[in-house]
């Protein structure tokens, strides 16, 4: 399955049944933490990961947005990025101009344990950010991303460049790129096969065999 293919198919899922997939996989811990929640009105995000460590600072770098820049200049149509900032609350680390670039890029959104600014505006672009929360201070000399490209860990999920990730208003799953094929394909079989049981419970199947029936619930 081509990059593109396995994009198109992961966009009409939605992270439960993706998570319930990888459960049937053998990974049953790729779940992001629940604090990372939607902060814009959309409400859904899915793509390739881009990862990037972030770490709180107390002074102003030598050179300031350094890294940020060079990981939104990095991304590719498709990508998300996914920045490991340790639950940081000192700054708005995710603004306007960041998205603007992000979309004329095709990038899809961006993930963070961090906070975003800039709502007045982000609002209106229909750019995905998930992350913890808002905050009007600017990150320099707050946070200051110091890796990209590498391996982040995000509460018990080791995050890679090239996994895919999707998210919506339960939450985040990332898929590792290994599996990501068979991931997709077993969720969208599992979507058919929801659809059904859902037809059948609307008619007043009692649950019991409709569970025996499809096994879903």
């Amino acid at each position: 399955m081509s990059d593109a293919d396995l994009l198109a198919q992961l966009a009409p899922l939605y992270a439960a049944v993706v998570a319930d997939v990888l459960d049937g996989l053998g990974f049953p811990n790729q779940t992001l933490p629940a604090n990372l929640r939607p902060l814009t009105p959309v409400h859904k995000i899915y793509g390739r990961v881009f990862p990037a460590q972030a770490t709180t600072v107390t002074e102003v770098p030598a050179e300031p947005y350094k890294l940020e820049i060079a990981a939104v200049d990095a991304m590719t149509r498709g990508d998300v990025l996914v920045v490991d900032v340790g639950n940081d609350e000192t700054c708005g680390f995710w603004g306007e101009l960041l998205t603007t670039a992000c979309l004329y890029k095709g990038v899809h959104g961006v993930v963070m344990s961090a906070c975003t600014r800039d709502m007045w505006k982000i609002r209106e672009l229909g750019f995905p950010v998930f992350g913890i929360g808002y905050h009007p201070a600017d990150s320099k000399g707050r946070a200051d991303i110091v890796e990209i490209s590498e391996p982040i860990r995000l509460g018990n999920v080791v995050v890679k460049k090239g996994d895919y990730i999707l998210g919506d208003e339960d939450g985040l799953v990332v898929i590792p790129q290994e599996v990501a094929p068979e991931a997709v394909r077993l969720a969208n079989e599992k979507v058919q096969g929801e659809n059904i049981a859902r037809e059948d419970l609307a008619r007043g199947v009692p649950m019991g065999e409709v569970f025996r029936k499809y096994g879903i619930l």
